[in-house]
């Protein structure tokens, strides 16, 4: 689609039809769907005499369905697997050789959103160009169909129409396969890819927690040994955190403590945002020195400290 012939006259142009035997051809190619637009795009193409750019949004959008619902069945096969093919090397290139040379300037907390917005760029920028060149595609896929009705059929009209709407027209079928595949594709992401991600991102926020709130823990006990009473009062994080501790003489779920820090996860984005309000509590038992864990995550979540034996 992006290599397409500027030369003049465009090519599969037929010199010898009448402006109106041409329009009527158009038409049987074309459909019913948008012809309105499509005519005034092939009488421009016919009175500048060469193929040029415009601007067409199915195509900037949805390029695969678009070439499903036109009947550009082999077109779709070759754009899904050369063209996709195509966008996911030049992101592999870009993303690896920026890694190499940039990526260690860019702080750790913008890093991620850095890889995603390289690889939306390059489809953004590929997006672009398909609809730059779609109108001229379609105009030169309909010349070519055009010249093949009047080749095979010079003297059967009715046979030239047949063909045109065989090969042209739209599918109200492809279409549906083209957003079929689309939410077939997500829902793989969904299932296969994204608890990947999740994954390693719920790993990291916990271990944090974890970290922070044992801490916490050994900063409150030497204090709690030292007066002997629970510091309620002591500051242990901030709002914008993500963890938010707090100190108290009783905590949720916990039958019987005189002191207890209390961490609550908090301001986590998607994929983990089910982390949000997951607690983890370390507390004092008051007929003793040792201090005890538990928490609201389930039990692959939970630190295996906080297991109870």
């Amino acid at each position: 689609m992006l290599f397409i012939e500027t030369d003049s006259p465009p090519p599969f142009y037929q010199e010898q039809l009448t402006p109106a035997k041409r329009k009527q051809l158009d038409k049987w190619f074309i459909g019913n769907r948008t012809q309105r637009y499509y005519l005034k795009r092939f009488e421009q193409f016919d009175q500048q005499g060469y193929l040029s750019p415009k601007w067409h949004w199915a195509a900037f959008f949805v390029t695969f369905p678009w070439l499903l619902y036109r009947k550009r069945y082999m077109d779709a096969l070759v754009y899904s697997v050369a063209g996709w093919s195509f966008i996911q090397l030049n992101i592999t290139i870009v993303l690896v050789t920026f890694e190499f040379f940039a990526m260690s300037y860019v702080p750790d907390a913008y890093q991620m959103a850095t890889r995603i917005g390289i690889g939306a760029l390059i489809w953004l920028f590929w997006s672009f160009m398909v609809a730059r060149w779609t109108d001229a595609y379609y105009y030169r896929m309909a010349r070519r169909e055009i010249a093949d009705a009047i080749n095979d059929y010079p003297r059967d009209e009715a046979a030239q129409k047949a063909h045109l709407k065989r090969e042209g027209g739209v599918s109200l079928f492809g279409l549906g396969l083209g957003f079929s595949f689309y939410a077939f594709a997500l829902t793989v992401i969904n299932v296969q890819f994204l608890p990947l991600i999740a994954k390693q991102k719920e790993n990291e926020v916990l271990f944090d927690a974890y970290d922070i709130a044992k801490n916490a823990q050994n900063r409150v006990a030497l204090i709690y040994q030292q007066t002997g009473q629970c510091p309620i009062d002591l500051p242990l994080s901030t709002e914008d955190q993500q963890v938010r501790m707090h100190i108290d003489i009783q905590a949720p779920g916990v039958p019987e403590t005189d002191c207890a820090i209390i961490a609550t996860v908090q301001n986590v984005k998607f994929p983990i945002r089910y982390l949000n309000g997951q607690t983890l509590v370390f507390y004092h038992q008051p007929n003793g020195d040792n201090w005890e864990c538990m928490s609201s995550l389930n039990k692959k979540q939970t630190p295996k400290s906080c297991i109870a034996n």
